[in-house]
């Protein structure tokens, strides 16, 4: 369950967000605090996983106050929400690390999809693993595979024709075997094996010889 504090200086306001948040699941509000002050010592005292942060407090501003909350809460992260629109208080936002800007007023599922992007990206990055995949840094970052633009020079058609040869492999194929079946050169092949890899949606597994090991390729299960 991940743990939320909203920080806002409006009661009501603090209190309707917190009944949205309660409708998203996975999500839990451990308190509301209307100040900076407020903020800090709730933070401490609570230690939530994500922060809900309006930038227009009585006694600071919350930008101001995110690296005061970091400092009781080294991993906490900081999803702002705010009636303030200025270009250059994004940046100061994004250049703080937060992990969404979300402009007062928004609706119920404008910000339910905000927190299960947070869910499934940020939270959903696997502790266990030394090294991040690219899949894993894409999704933190909001590129889906429908986002994210094919390599120069492929195409849609070819694409589905590599996964079509990889579904029916016994196991696992080469950018060469690949290019054979196709009748592409084995450098159009690789681009969009590697480019499947980055998706998350292969494994690849090295096969050594003479030489620079072989990258074979195979689909996850």
């Amino acid at each position: 369950m991940i743990k939320v504090l909203i920080v806002d200086d409006d009661f009501m306001v603090a209190k309707v967000h917190a009944g949205f948040i309660q409708r998203t699941a996975g999500f839990k509000v451990v308190g509301a605090a209307h100040t900076g002050a407020q903020a800090v010592a709730e933070t401490e005292r609570l230690q939530p996983d994500l922060v809900l942060l309006d930038i227009h407090l009585p006694d600071i501003n919350g930008l101001d106050l995110m690296h005061r909350l970091r400092d009781v809460a080294p991993e906490l992260d900081v999803l702002v929400i705010s009636a303030a629109r200025e270009v250059e208080t994004v940046r100061k936002a994004l250049r703080g690390g937060i992990v969404h800007y979300l402009i007062k007023p928004f609706s119920q599922s404008d910000l339910q999809e905000r927190l299960e992007h947070y869910r499934s990206a940020y939270q959903g990055l696997d502790s266990s693993k030394d090294v991040a995949e690219q899949s894993d840094v894409n999704r933190v970052f909001g590129l889906d595979r429908a986002e994210r633009p094919l390599p120069k020079g492929c195409s849609v058609e070819t694409l589905k024709l590599v996964e079509t040869a990889l579904k029916e492999a016994d196991g696992d194929l080469s950018a060469a075997e690949v290019a054979e079946q196709l009748g592409t050169s084995r450098v159009s092949a690789r681009r969009y094996l590697e480019y499947l890899h980055d998706e998350g949606l292969l494994e690849v597994r090295l096969k050594y010889g003479v030489g620079r090991p072989e990258r074979r390729y195979l689909l996850k299960v």
